[in-house]
């Protein structure tokens, strides 16, 4: 039996976002769509591979047989667009970076206005979602990672050193108390489903009992109440000029062993050999090499 690539393709959306809807919604088809194909998946093969309930659908064992032979194919599929990508001749097309909220705030958004004007080409698309992007199946071409590269597909481009900070609006700051501490802060961070993300763990580790104040699944939002004055975040010197966060003002909290931090930029390495993505990745190296200014954590 013949399973058509696409077919895997459907598959895998269905397996690894745990719904028909949130599968669509990723390869940006309707959902009637996906779990009509996906029935006449089940039906060539002669078996279910998903289990449907309101909660979404979960591998059959006989799915889950399926699941590594068709990453496996994904990372085939990838390398055969990259192999046919190495041979274009201008260096033109779409560049996908992944990025922490923060970061793909306030440093991506500002790098794509200087980038259309170094590389007309190219078309940026920003990842920002706070979810794991795969680079060797080809969901982003670079990415900027907390965590040190490990993968023997990926490189590590670049790796820097930042400070973190507690960060408010000067006239929050102006009301704290004489020697305040961490417990007398309004917190602002990710609500309790996206607890495991910077900087909740790292408060959670400073300050007894800790929930937030504020909380948003959304980093604009998170920093638009930090503007007007809702409470404090913590935020990172991210090596580059362009920080739009110079109003807020950085208090005297001292974080110790959680002051310090890295950021690592990561491509595949078959991604680096396409023209235009080892374009996108000098431009980022030199504003990663610029002095260093207030930025997202």
């Amino acid at each position: 039996m013949d399973i058509s690539w696409e077919d895997v393709r459907l598959f895998l959306a269905v397996a690894e976002h745990g719904s028909m809807s949130k599968g669509a919604k990723a390869l940006r088809i309707g959902q009637p769509t996906m779990s009509r194909r996906i029935g006449e998946l089940e039906h060539r093969l002669g078996f279910t591979v998903f289990e449907r309930s309101v909660a979404g659908a979960t591998l059959t064992p006989r799915g889950q047989a399926l699941l590594d032979p068709a990453r496996n194919m994904s990372l085939w599929a990838s390398e055969l667009h990259r192999q046919v990508e190495r041979a274009e001749p201008r260096l033109e097309g779409i560049v996908r970076i992944s990025a922490p909220p923060g970061v793909a705030f306030d440093l991506l958004a500002p790098f794509a206005a200087d980038l259309r004007d170094q590389l007309p080409g190219i078309r940026l698309e920003v990842l920002s979602a706070v979810r794991y992007v795969d680079l060797a199946r080809r969901e982003a071409d670079l990415a900027l990672r907390r965590r040190a590269n490990s993968a023997r597909d990926l490189v590590t481009l670049r790796t820097f050193e930042f400070e973190n900070g507690v960060f408010a609006a000067p006239a929050y700051v102006d009301q704290l108390p004489p020697r305040y501490t961490f417990s007398d802060i309004d917190w602002i961070g990710w609500p309790r489903h996206l607890d495991e993300i910077p900087p909740n763990p790292q408060l959670r580790a400073l300050v007894p009992d800790f929930e937030p104040a504020f909380a948003s699944d959304d980093f604009n939002v998170q920093l638009r109440a930090c503007l007007a004055g809702a409470g404090a975040m913590i935020l990172a010197a991210v090596h580059h000029p362009s920080s739009q966060l110079t109003s807020l003002r950085k208090t005297e909290l001292d974080l110790g062993q959680h002051a310090h931090g890295q950021m690592h930029l990561v491509g595949a390495k078959s991604a680096l050999l396409v023209p235009r993505v080892r374009a996108v990745a000098d431009a980022l190296l030199q504003v990663l090499d610029e002095e260093p200014s207030t930025s997202a954590l």
